[in-house]
């Protein structure tokens, strides 16, 4: 069996003080690298995703329109511009052992890694479908921001797609505890396994 660690959307802007900061955030992007320490070697694809939203326009009414306030449901502050410093990885994580990078929400919303591309290598452009056939991924691990959104869909949609899929609770961090909670148990009744990152 192939298997594959997704990490989603460890970014500057979705950690503590960034546009859409999450608590924990950071201790997220810190702990994924002492994990990826030992055990990065088992996984065939360390694949990680980042939102990477244009700076002009709304990105499909993602961003909340000027001189409106978010709704943080559907619309949401301008985060994660291409180009910006919080669009950029936490510099706790270690990108060292990342194999392959997906860009997604470019000028449309995007939550799940599912939505993106893959920016650079010998997959520049293909889907995260496309690569996880092409590579016979049969197991993927999840870890990321934010626990009830990206996470979220991101998890959600690698389960649609017929793979066993393990989130690690202890490398997740959410924007608020009662939507996290939720999100985590809807993972699990979708099929998702619960599990910490030290169990391996």
């Amino acid at each position: 069996m192939t298997k594959a660690l997704f990490i989603i959307d460890v970014q500057n802007d979705f950690t503590e003080g960034g546009a859409l900061g999450v608590d924990g955030g950071a201790a997220v992007a810190a702990h994924l690298t002492t994990f990826l320490d030992r055990a990065a070697d088992t996984y065939s694809l360390v694949i990680a995703s980042r939102d990477w939203h244009n700076a002009a326009g709304d990105n499909g009414g993602h961003f909340a329109p000027v001189g409106e306030e978010p709704d943080f449901l559907d619309t949401w502050p301008p985060h994660c511009v291409a180009g910006t410093p919080g669009a950029e990885y936490h510099p706790s994580l270690d990108q060292s052992r990342i194999t392959m990078h997906v860009k997604k929400g470019q000028g449309e919303p995007a939550y799940s890694i599912f939505d993106g591309h893959v920016d650079g290598g010998a997959s520049d452009g293909a889907t995260v479908t496309e690569v996880l056939e092409e590579h016979g991924v049969t197991e993927i691990d999840v870890a990321g921001i934010a626990t009830d959104y990206c996470v979220r869909a991101s998890v959600l949609d690698a389960v649609d797609h017929g793979r066993h899929v393990r989130v690690f609770t202890d490398l997740i961090a959410g924007v608020a505890r009662e939507t996290s909670d939720a999100a985590i148990a809807e993972m699990g009744h979708a099929g998702a396994v619960l599990v910490s990152s030290d169990g391996d």
